[in-house]
């Protein structure tokens, strides 16, 4: 496989993954409900994805940071509502 395939790979594997935070995003800001969700687990989520960003960044890699910093700011949101409403 050569490079630009394994990117599209990356990319096509981070619009999947981080597109399914947004039905969750979109749940939580109807109902205000985050009584199942974790708040430890989002915290280490959270940091988690952050540190994925930041991997990207160091080596360059387009699909990691995308998606990442994406899937950082859905989690960043979830997060905060955790927080703020529970």
């Amino acid at each position: 496989m050569d490079a630009s395939s394994t990117e599209l790979l990356g990319l096509i594997a981070g619009c999947l993954t981080t597109g399914s935070f947004i039905p969750q995003v979109v749940k939580i800001m109807k109902t205000r409900d985050v009584s199942s969700i974790s708040l430890v687990m989002y915290i280490a989520f959270t940091l988690g994805v952050l540190l994925w960003c930041i991997y990207g960044i160091i080596n360059g890699q387009a699909s990691i940071v995308a998606a990442n910093g994406i899937t950082l700011a859905l989690a960043a949101v979830i997060l905060g509502m955790k927080i703020r409403y529970r």
